[in-house]
């Protein structure tokens, strides 16, 4: 069984090697699934929120809506409930669960916003770097049922469902209390090399 880390070298551990010129939180930013039990301040929730809402997005349409649940709040529950089973087992140590969604359509002409998706990820990640900046650890998930979430919150019909994001300080990994997510929480993070995500055409690498 491989020794497991306090939070405070977890956390040193997972800081990605130092980049010239990249911004030091980017570098900072991970997705853990241990939380402490330590609550979050409503000022330092309506400043992740402040961060998101100057997200970019298509025409300004800032189509972004955030359902926010507080441990013991209803909001909190239904979040809950809805998640994957795999998910349950850790989300239940996050103080704070966030269901984000976006407006499919331009409110001023109707038509379809194709890119409302992609614009919800842009402030999901504004917040989620705000987080870490703060010394808050945020994890993204997908692992959880769209339509009965939809159903809990009366979300209408034109909002796209996009992701649950779990948010709190960071804890033990052995509070985790499964072998299986304690390796997870203790394995190294990778990225892929530049050769393989930028192109010059498709499968060439650009030379940059």
């Amino acid at each position: 069984m491989q020794t497991v880390l306090n939070a405070d070298e977890l956390n040193e551990s997972k800081q990605a090697p130092p980049v010239e010129g990249v911004i030091p939180v980017i570098l900072k930013r991970w997705s853990p699934r241990s939380f402490a039990d330590r609550e979050v301040s409503p000022a330092l929730l309506r400043n992740l929120f402040e961060v998101a809402r100057w997200a970019p997005s298509s025409f300004n349409e800032q189509q972004w809506r955030f359902l926010v649940g507080r441990r013991g709040s209803a909001t909190y529950d239904k979040i809950f409930q809805v998640l994957g089973d795999f998910n349950k087992k850790w989300a239940r140590l996050a103080p704070v669960l966030v269901l984000d969604v976006a407006k499919s359509k331009f409110t001023q002409s109707g038509r379809d916003n194709r890119v409302a998706y992609y614009d919800l990820g842009a402030a999901a990640s504004y917040l989620c770097l705000q987080a870490a900046a703060l010394g808050l650890a945020a994890h993204q998930m997908e692992g959880f049922d769209t339509e009965a979430a939809r159903k809990a919150f009366a979300i209408p019909a034109d909002y796209i469902v996009g992701t649950v994001i779990a948010l709190g300080y960071l804890g033990e990994p052995g509070a985790l209390g499964d072998e299986q997510m304690i390796q997870k929480e203790l394995a190294p993070r990778t990225r892929k090399p530049l050769t393989e995500i930028v192109y010059l055409e498709w499968g060439k690498a650009a030379e940059i």
